[in-house]
């Protein structure tokens, strides 16, 4: 998003109710809980908050679970930097687990402690804390749930309970001091770490992961793959040996493939909402371990194989996987442009629809560039993070496709003339839906979002 825009959004509190989203919202939320909610155009204009740290509208409050650089409450060491995605899982006795990644590099500000037994590389500075927390939101305790992997981005949850980390990159041994190869998925259990150790799920590829999701009829695991460069990256399925097998059934491995889409080399092509291809073809990878070539430069045949720049956020909804593209770029080697896509995969039917086109060609004075972290909101709608420049701002999105800001990040890390603020990320709201959970990137901080959500 342009720093003008973002400025016409930071006066104005971003309260508007002019459709911002080209497409049919509502076929999002099919056959799901959120389905059922009234939507509405938002919880009024963001107040300022005193204490410098989130804006929100009048009747939220937010609390602050923990901050990078403060001890993690199990002695581990200083709570680690790069707050990025999250899932919220459900305990006894109305406890909620969170499960938090660290997008670290080999020069990550507060590396992830190492800790014997669930770290996968001394080496890597990434990997995921988990807190457990009462059902007022209060810290009950935090720890390191995997330790030693590198760029730990988003991921997903699974159906029994567990969170799949995934790596942003391709480092190799020897490479940035790593001792190991990277661009793996590692299944966390955000109770005991112990029962998922600190193993790659290799057989699920090694690539540029992004986020995940489960079928959870089927068990296949669709990813996402994170590519700003040409040739861009690839939407896969991972069908396992084990489907739907529970903690450490995915170490049994599978089949990796990648979506094909008959005539169409680039997605960024398809620019009208409503767009379908039918007999969507999904092709073996040749080498998922990319022993000699990264994935989406291998031979996938005559045919070719389908690309798509910065595929981002990937979630299940009804009976079809949505993923997003975040945005297109001619200029840096995409066929075409856009400011965001989400896409529809339906498996029965084989079937892939283009859903929602995000940007300013629809409304200028709007959010809707550069979609990133997606949840389904409680009410009914979206929550959106956008990844762009200038002010930060959690989005809803209603069924009817109004947007409207929800939370703003008041934290300055650059200077009074020239102020910046760190992105947001990790959305998900608790399994009641009475508490919104979402990180601030930098400063690492987490914080937990109560008020009237069923409003």
């Amino acid at each position: 998003m342009s720093a003008t825009r973002r400025q016409v959004l930071a006066r104005t509190g971003a309260l508007g109710a002019s459709i911002a989203f080209a497409g049919n919202l509502s076929e999002l939320f099919a056959g799901t809980a959120a389905a059922q909610g009234l939507g509405h155009s938002g919880y009024g204009p963001l107040i300022p908050d005193p204490d410098g740290l989130l804006d929100l509208p009048k009747g939220f409050r937010y609390r602050v679970l923990s901050r990078e650089g403060d001890q993690l409450r199990s002695g581990e060491g200083p709570v680690p930097s790069n707050h990025d995605g999250m899932s919220a899982f459900a305990g006894h006795h109305g406890r909620v687990h969170l499960v938090r990644n660290h997008e670290n590099r080999a020069d990550g500000r507060v590396p992830v402690p190492t800790v014997e037994g669930i770290t996968y590389d001394p080496m890597g500075k990434g990997g995921c804390t988990a807190l457990t927390l009462d059902r007022h939101n209060r810290v009950l305790s935090e720890h390191v749930a995997i330790a030693g992997t590198a760029v730990n981005c988003a991921g997903g949850h699974t159906p029994w309970g567990t969170w799949l980390t995934c790596e942003e990159t391709e480092d190799r041994a020897g490479t940035n001091g790593y001792t190991k190869d990277h661009g793996f998925i590692f299944e966390v259990d955000p109770v005991d770490p112990r029962r998922t150790s600190a193993v790659p799920l290799t057989a699920m590829g090694r690539f540029q992961h992004e986020a995940i999701a489960v079928d959870p009829k089927r068990g296949t695991v669709y990813e996402t793959e994170d590519a700003f460069d040409k040739p861009f990256g690839l939407f896969y399925r991972f069908q396992p040996e084990k489907p739907l097998g529970g903690v450490g059934s995915l170490r049994a491995g599978g089949r990796l493939q990648a979506m094909r889409v008959p005539g169409v080399p680039d997605l960024s092509t398809i620019q009208e909402t409503g767009a379908t291809f039918d007999r969507i073809e999904w092709v073996d990878v040749p080498d998922p371990l990319a022993a000699e070539t990264p994935i989406r430069f291998q031979d996938f045949g005559p045919k070719g194989i389908t690309h798509a720049q910065k595929l981002e956020g990937c979630y299940w909804g009804g009976a079809c996987v949505y993923f997003v593209s975040s945005f297109a770029h001619s200029s840096q080697g995409s066929a075409a442009d856009h400011f965001g896509q989400i896409w529809r995969y339906d498996p029965s039917e084989r079937r892939l629809t283009l859903v929602i086109v995000f940007g300013p060609d629809t409304d200028v004075q709007l959010p809707g560039e550069s979609p990133d972290n997606i949840c389904i909101a409680p009410s009914g709608g979206l929550m959106v993070c956008e990844d762009g420049n200038g002010a930060q701002h959690v989005f809803g999105v209603t069924r009817r496709g109004e947007v409207y800001a929800m939370a703003r990040g008041a934290q300055n890390i650059g200077t009074p003339e020239a102020p910046e603020w760190g992105e947001f990320a990790g959305v998900t709201f608790s399994p009641d839906g009475d508490t919104m959970f979402v990180n601030c990137y930098t400063p690492g901080t987490t914080f937990a979002v109560t008020g009237p959500w069923r409003r």
